[in-house]
């Protein structure tokens, strides 16, 4: 699912036009950022948790060549499902 198709669902299921779903999804967007850029996790009970991982430098090599390069220090994001979503998931 894309955004255009996220809030085509958000919009259908809240009843609202669909560009206020769209300015839902921009703000809660903005909100995830802040967040994780402030170094907080994001947790929605039942559904998940969203962390910062900090990934190390490392070695790796460039597929075509095989010559090897050093993978830059970053950070990602990380999403652990919770027990009601992984019970959803696997029924």
């Amino acid at each position: 699912m894309n955004k255009t198709e996220l809030c085509k669902q958000i919009s259908l299921r809240m009843s609202v036009k669909p560009a206020e779903a769209l300015r839902f999804i921009s703000t809660l967007e903005e909100v995830f950022e802040d967040a994780l850029l402030t170094d907080n996790s994001i947790v929605f009970q039942n559904f998940g948790t969203f962390s910062i991982w900090s990934q190390t430098e490392r070695e790796g090599r460039n597929p075509k060549t095989g010559i090897p390069v050093t993978i830059k220090a970053r950070n990602s994001v990380k999403f652990k499902p919770g027990k009601h979503l992984l019970k959803v998931l696997n029924k």
